[in-house]
């Protein structure tokens, strides 16, 4: 009887064992497909505990408690955001120990939930995964700006019970709770009524804050408008950036309460995350201002480092120092200069003052057709040129085989070659590439290949240099007849007799034989921000395709001004995803969802050059 129940135990604990195995190859397969981490069967010191990451909600200080049960820890790395961490023992024998003892451990994590931990052998621990990066220009984080006593006397001054007045303006938002002074922000158009000031102006419990701010030279003149919100845990604002027209430069934001995690992210897609601790002066100028957006995710933990404890600046790439850190209650007091004459500053493309207030017309002259593309195609590669890069990096298969019939020692000209994804195709032809953008030439460079810029009007190569020549989806950005023309005869001047060229454009026809083209089928939805207000994009229904129909149709015909004349059809925004109602057309490049701003760039679509 004894002998039968130690029998059972065994095959127990067998069981038990084989569906630990189970878990940790399935594990080790995700870490590979997801992540690219590759695992070893033999043992090593060098650990990947999955499900023990940061973004599973488990803390640096749980974790570590546990491996050290395992033996002496020599490193512990924690990608933010990632559901796994690196561990690295002071030995072979130390990590077989843990690799024994602590795989299939239930360890509490954060919500009072719990996950089980697996281990997987790794050869090694790239500890530097994470780039430095710095903060915005012109933004600083000032520490302990205020004292104790300064934050109760603050936030004492602001009464959150239902106004009995009309002195301020309280909100309560989907997110958030609001109250502004001075000035109501109006959320429906992101401005504010600057003929309309609200009677007794910011609280007195600021006059103290603000002077030392004016005499330290953080601001040069005394805000008017104060904006309070209050973030419970787990609220946020979306990314966004502060009206231009509405408010001057510099923008001053007082964390109270509680630490947060401010999130800042360029149009070209550099972000950084800041952490604002308790009683911390956020100052935001010139760039950082005007150009960076800046929003907090909502959520009730951040990622923080682990040893500068209420320290601020940017988020640290050491990944052996993050940790998580709850969110509690954070008041913040924003304040600002409103603004009374436009806006000029460096950052045209972010600023609403600066935007054209109707669309540009039809060129007709030379001039036109310059002045034109360097506004809407060349000064706008210049601006997206890093987040285009990252969506060009599959050849088309016509592209490429037409580039990989090219006898070996022929010489290839990519005129538009944007970040030189063909210019490698065929490392058996000598290729060289040019295009107006100087961003993206520097990205070929980059990457190896030669590269000029160059317009592609006048491409500075010798008459018959060339075998083959290519000009991939660059002519339709010519915004008339004859200099998509030229285009072409550059091409051709530029060919030996018997060369060959490829020529691709955008077709204005994107359907055939009543099959819709890839580009009418993937219509999707996407939000993004422009102006600090969330805007969707959602797949066109058939009554909204022919509301865009008849718009587009009256938009681009010619109308008469007040004498009777003609004048010229204006060039509209393409609505993405849409048939091409004309040839002449505006179209989207819309950066990464929650980026600030919209570009656009001309786009003649015409059926054939």
């Amino acid at each position: 009887m004894e002998n039968s129940m130690d029998s059972s135990r065994s095959a127990r604990r067998t069981k038990e064992e084989k569906k630990l195995l189970r878990r940790q190859i399935k594990t080790s397969h995700t870490l590979l497909k997801h992540e690219g981490i590759n695992t070893v069967s033999h043992p090593t010191k060098h650990l990947v505990v999955s499900n023990g990451g940061l973004g599973n909600g488990v803390s640096r200080e749980s974790l570590l408690e546990v491996l050290k049960e395992g033996g002496t820890v020599e490193s512990l790395l924690t990608p933010p955001a990632k559901p796994y961490a690196f561990v690295t023992y002071s030995s072979i024998e130390a990590g077989q120990n843990a690799y024994t003892f602590l795989n299939g451990r239930a360890l509490q994590c954060q919500e009072e939930q719990s996950v089980t931990l697996y281990f997987s052998y790794v050869e090694k621990v790239d500890g530097d995964r994470g780039v430095s990066c710095a903060l915005p220009p012109g933004l600083s984080v000032l520490e302990d700006f205020v004292s104790p006593e300064e934050e109760m006397q603050l936030l004492q001054a602001v009464d959150w019970t239902p106004d009995t007045d009309d002195v301020t303006v309280q909100k309560a938002l989907k997110h958030r709770r609001v109250k502004h002074y001075g000035y109501e922000f109006r959320y429906d158009n992101n401005n504010v009524d600057k003929d309309k000031p609200l009677p007794g102006g910011l609280p007195a419990e600021c006059d103290a804050l603000l002077r030392r701010c004016l005499a330290d030279g953080h601001i040069s003149v005394v805000p008017d408008q104060l904006t309070v919100n209050q973030y419970q845990s787990g609220q946020g604002i979306p990314p966004h950036v502060d009206t231009h027209s509405a408010f001057e430069d510099t923008i001053l934001s007082l964390s109270l309460g509680a630490k947060t995690v401010m999130d800042f992210k360029h149009p070209d897609g550099r972000s950084v995350a800041v952490v604002l601790p308790e009683r911390s002066l956020l100052v935001m100028k010139g760039e950082s201002r005007y150009l960076w957006t800046h929003g907090i995710t909502p959520r009730k933990y951040d990622v923080v480092p682990v040893l500068e404890a209420g320290g601020s600046g940017v988020m640290t790439s050491d990944l052996s120092n993050l940790t998580l850190s709850r969110r509690g209650t954070r008041i913040s007091l924003t304040f600002r200069k409103i603004r009374h004459t436009p806006c000029n500053c460096a950052y045209p493309s972010a600023c609403d003052s600066q935007r054209l207030p109707s669309p540009p017309t039809v060129p007709v002259a030379e001039g036109d057709a310059c002045r034109l593309e360097s506004q809407y195609v060349h000064q706008v590669y210049e601006e997206i040129s890093s987040h285009f890069s990252s969506t060009r990096h599959s050849p088309w298969p016509q592209v490429r085989d037409f580039l990989l019939s090219l006898p070996p020692g022929s010489v290839l000209a990519d005129i538009g070659c944007g970040n030189g994804k063909y210019l490698g195709i065929n490392p058996e032809v000598v290729s060289m590439g040019c295009d107006r953008s100087a961003n993206l030439v520097q990205i070929c460079i980059e990457r190896g290949h030669e590269a000029f810029v160059s317009d592609a009007l006048s491409v500075p190569l010798h008459n018959g240099c060339c075998d083959a020549c290519i000009s991939i989806a660059v002519i339709h950005h010519f915004s008339t007849q004859e200099r998509r023309q030229a285009a072409v005869r550059e091409l051709i001047r530029l060919l030996k007799v018997g060369g060959r060229a490829l020529i691709y454009v955008w077709a204005m026809e994107q359907e055939y034989n009543n099959q819709k083209s890839k580009y009418l089928k993937e219509r999707t939805t996407e939000t993004i921000t422009e102006n600090g207000k969330e805007l969707k994009t959602e797949e066109n229904k058939p009554n909204q395709q022919e509301e865009h129909d008849g718009k587009m149709s009256s938009d681009m015909k010619c109308t008469e001004d007040g004498f009777g004349n003609a004048t010229q059809a204006r060039i509209h925004v393409h609505t993405n995803r849409t048939a091409f109602l004309s040839q002449d057309l505006l179209v989207p490049w819309h950066l990464k969802a929650g980026r600030a701003g919209r570009a656009v760039f001309w786009c003649g679509r015409c059926k054939s050059a």
